[in-house]
């Protein structure tokens, strides 16, 4: 019994940190925007982010429209640097500083 509990508690461990590094980066989506889409867009990732509070990012994400929204915002912006890669760390850059987060990067 003791062993069966060490072994689910490690698969556990396993999967928990497999999941994490998997994720996606505020901080990688910020490298990312300033990079790829800074100049095309001609804002700072600050001004970027606060175009929506945190809950609209959330929205437009989860519907699918994020690589519309931010063609939207930045009609330069390449298709190429809107991909299914780069999506993810945009969301979550966009997301820790949307408007109403209280978080401001560094860009």
């Amino acid at each position: 019994m003791n062993k069966i509990v060490k072994v689910a508690l490690g698969a556990a461990l396993i999967l928990s940190v497999g999941a994490t590094t998997a994720s996606a980066d505020a901080d990688k989506g910020l490298k990312l925007y300033s990079k790829k889409l800074k100049d095309a867009c001609g804002i700072s990732g600050a001004a970027m982010a606060g175009k929506h509070t945190q809950g609209q990012w959330n929205e437009i994400n989860k519907a699918g429209n994020l690589a519309k929204e931010i063609k939207t915002i930045c009609p330069k912006a390449s298709d190429e640097d809107l991909n299914d890669k780069t999506l993810p760390h945009y969301y979550d850059f966009f997301y820790k500083f949307g408007s109403d987060s209280g978080n401001v990067p560094s860009c």
